[in-house]
Order: C-alpha cells, then structure tokens, then sequence
C-alpha cells in the first residue's frame, strides 16, 4: 500500500505506480535508512529552494528527521506575494506548516511527528550567543553571517552539535553545496523528483530481430505478433526497429499483446499555402508518426540542436489542424522558468514574449513562407530575390501565418499565464520543456482537456534554470512517469539535419 503525503492527502513521489505493462517507474527517494535505532536515522535541513521547488517535500522523508531554518521561512516571506509558480508555492509552504504545527507552539521547535515514523521542526538557533569550535571556525570562513546562506550553513552545523545523527543539508543551489563541503558538512541534492540515471533511454532505437519471412509479412499487413521472450522489457508505444538480417529493416511501435504495427505516416505533411515537409531520417518518421496518431495525447521528444524537433512538431500540428482534428494549435516556451515576470520588456504581451519565442517564430516562417515571394519563383522558375512589401505608412508586412492568429487556429502562449485554464481540442506545443521543474510540467500535463493532445520537446543536455538537471527536469521527468500507457509516445532524435556544421558543433563542442 502506498504512503501518502500527510500535508495534501497525495502518493509520494517516490512510491512505486504500476503502469499498464506492470512495470514501475524508477523515482529516487531521499536515501532511505532501516528502520531501527533513532540514531541511525538522519537530520535532514531543508534550504529555501527545494521548499520552492516541491512544497510537498516536508512529508517526503520517511523516518527521518526534517528541520526548517528559521532563516528559511524570512526567505520564502520574500516571495509570498509573487504572482507566479514561486509565489504560489512559498504560500503552500506557509499553509502546511501552520495547519501541521497548528496553535501547538512547543512543536514549532520541539518536533511533530510525521506519517514516516520522523520527525519536523524548526531549527531555531542563537547564532551570535553560541561559541562552538565549529562555529568559531565556521565565521572565520564566511565573515559575513548576516547573508541568509551562510546563517543556513551555520544551522546545520549546529544541529549536527546538538544530535548524534549525521545532519545533511538539502539543496539544490550547487553554489550552496560547495560552500557546505568548505565547511565540512554533508549535502544532497533534493532527489525525490530526480529519475535514475539507468531509466533515461538511450538515443538509438531498439533492434528486435525477426526472421526475413516474418518482416515481409509486417510489410505487407502492417502488423506482427512475436513471441514474449523477443518483447522482453519493451514498453507500450515504443519505437523499434524490426531486423531481419544485416540490411533489411523496417521501424515499427509495439503495441499491446506482443503485437507491432507500421508508422502510419504520409508522405509529407501538407500545409495549406505552405510547403510539403518530409522526414529525412528514421527518428523523425517516428517522431511523425506519434505525432499525427489520435490516440496518443502526450508526444515527448529529446533531441539535441538541429534535429528538427520544433519544425516536424509545429508542422504536425498545422498539418492536424488544416484537417480538422484539432480547434487550433497552441504553441509556447517557457522563459527560462515558468512564472518568470514580463513586465521588463516594452509593448504588449506578444511583443513581450517575441524574443523568447522567435525561434517558433522561425519554424512557422519556414512552414508558410511569403506568398509574394512563391508566386514570383514559379512564375519565373528561376531564383529572384523579392523586397518584403512596405505599407504606405511604413508598418510592418504582415506575416503569412497572421490570418491564422487572426481566426484563433494559431495562438502564441505565455506559458506563465497557463495557471488555472482548460484547454480542450488543441494541438499544444511546449518547446524547450527541459527547463521545467517537474512540478510546472505537472500544471501544464493537468491543464490538458478531452481532445487536446500535448507535446513536449527539449534536449535534456541544454539547460539553463539552475534548480533542475538532465534528471531532475520536467521533460525526463513527465517521461518518466508516464511511459507505458497507452496514451504517451516518446521519441528520441539523434541526427542532426540543420546542416552539416551545426551536427558537428552539437556533436563535437
């Protein structure tokens, strides 16, 4: 039977979930000590950043013993009043602990029981009244103990003064942790949200061998039943590739009962008033084939620079709108981190949102290319350069793809406002999703309405929020979590087709 979260009534993070192919997804817990003696148990302090990252993160240390630097909660005062994930999350923190510690005002310091046999409370110290060995050697390291950091780092060296289990401090601000291995102590990242390193799945596809008369009957049916020992370890909607022999192969997604089918992929994806895009590679036909399946709602995709991942999602999913399948297409990115404020850039939400989304911008000028511009190629049949058109007044052309945000069928998100929407038959792209916490990425997954179908595209190798990594992620970990259900669809990208000097550089630098 699974624990539950005592503050949100909630499974936790890292229990073991049975998916559809039986197989449980690999989450790590905080490192986890036999129940015995309190005094192999461990003292776990908490910094701000892992409250902000996970707020439910106080019930999610089993029998250990968890304390909150006072110095914390004037921390996370900070951030109360934001209008964003953070803010949000620093006022869950507060309303846990009051409704954990309630009017018991012993508790606050003294320590309340948790469902996992530890314990809670605030560390609460009097740091310039105390004149330990280890504090004294502490200030002549870190002079100023006025900086929040520092009076934290000070608190866990009291704390492992004041107990004979080992004190751990709990961060994920890497500058935080080297500063606590300055100073002796022990620190860990927050692991409870990070997947283990063997279930990130390895760009190439999977082999499945067959024999030659089995792959011309795939070819010719689009279907194959093999045996249990062959699909051994194979999760629901995985990508193969079927071989038979050393040089005929065909690619394929497993489906349930030990059962293969064919890509179900056209030609090229047409665009209206656009062009014709073709897969060049094997991952892409993969890539297309998730996303163009109507029973698939969640397409996530790894792959590094100049693999095509925003062109063959954006153009999927104008390809799914001009046929009818979907209302409209959504596309966003988040900015650096979702929640992150706007109000430094001038104009208007669009204009504001314009430099963190110009690489979609990008993708959708190469889709629909200015009509001037084809229709003076063909008429001539020779390359001519065309000057954009001027308006009179000197304004900006419009785009080719205006007409299409026009009548609400093409919509350029802020992904910080998603909080609270339903979004029901849409196409939702959220490019460069590896910069999410696994909490953001669970907003946007929950936002998700009957007929909408999201995909999430990222390289796991490029990150620049500083609380996540290749592990830790909202892409990884979404995969993670949902992989084997019949609804989600992963696919890795692994070559490059921008050109042959941006593989090289995402290759060799």
């Amino acid at each position: 039977m699974n624990q539950f979260d005592p503050l949100n009534d909630i499974p936790l993070a890292g229990d073991s979930t049975q998916t559809q192919n039986g197989d449980a997804p690999r989450i790590l817990k905080q490192r986890r000590i036999a129940r015995g003696p309190v005094t192999k148990r461990k003292n776990f302090v908490l910094d701000t950043n892992v409250l902000l990252h996970d707020p439910t993160c106080i019930g999610r240390f089993e029998e250990n013993h968890v304390w909150i630097p006072v110095d914390v909660l004037a921390e996370l005062d900070k951030f109360k009043n934001e209008q964003s994930d953070r803010g949000a999350n620093a006022r869950a923190v507060h309303r846990s602990l009051s409704r954990i510690f309630g009017k018991n005002g012993r508790a606050v310091t003294q320590g309340i029981a948790t469902d996992g046999g530890g314990t809670l409370r605030l560390a609460v110290f009097d740091l310039d009244g105390t004149n330990s060995a280890a504090l004294q050697r502490f200030r002549h390291i870190f002079h100023d103990t006025e900086r929040i950091d520092h009076r934290i780092l000070a608190a866990v060296l009291l704390v492992q003064e004041s107990d004979p289990a080992p004190a751990i401090l709990v961060t994920k601000d890497l500058n935080m942790q080297l500063k606590a291995l300055a100073v002796g102590l022990q620190c860990e990242d927050y692991l409870n949200d990070k997947v283990a390193a063997s279930d990130i799945e390895s760009y190439d596809l999977r082999c499945i061998d067959v024999h030659p008369h089995e792959l011309q009957r795939f070819a010719s049916s689009g279907e194959l039943h093999v045996d249990d020992e062959r699909v051994h370890g194979l999760g629901l909607n995985e990508y193969v590739l079927l071989r038979a022999g050393d040089r005929k192969t065909m690619p394929a997604r497993f489906c349930a009962a030990q059962m293969f089918k064919r890509l179900q992929i056209p030609e090229a994806l047409h665009i209206p008033r656009g062009i014709d895009l073709r897969p060049m590679n094997l991952g892409q036909q993969c890539f297309i084939d998730a996303l163009l399946d109507p029973g698939i709602s969640l397409v996530t995709c790894y792959g590094p620079a100049g693999t095509g991942k925003t062109l063959l999602a954006v153009a999927a999913g104008l390809h799914a709108v001009f046929s009818k399948s979907f209302n409209g297409l959504t596309i966003s990115r988040p900015v650096v981190a979702m929640g992150g404020t706007l109000g430094f850039l001038p104009g208007n939400l669009e204009e504001k949102m314009r430099p963190w989304l110009q690489p979609i911008y990008d993708a959708l000028e190469v889709l629909l290319p200015p009509h001037n511009v084809n229709d003076q190629q063909k008429r001539s049949k020779k390359h001519v350069v065309v000057e954009a058109p001027q308006h009179a007044n000197g304004a900006t052309p419009r785009k080719s793809y205006d007409h299409l945000i026009e009548q609400g069928l093409l919509e350029i998100e802020a992904l910080c406002y998603i909080r609270g929407r339903s979004i029901p038959r849409r196409f939702f792209i959220l490019d460069e999703a590896q910069q999410l916490t696994p909490l953001e990425a669970k907003t946007v997954v929950t936002r998700m309405s009957k007929g909408s179908k999201l995909i999430l595209v990222g390289d796991p190798g490029q990150i620049d929020n500083p609380y996540v990594d290749s592990r830790s992620n909202g892409l990884v970990y979404t995969r993670n979590r949902l992989k084997g259900h019949a609804v989600s669809a992963h696919v890795s990208l692994s070559k490059g087709e921008r050109s042959a000097l941006a593989e090289l550089g995402a290759k060799l630098m």
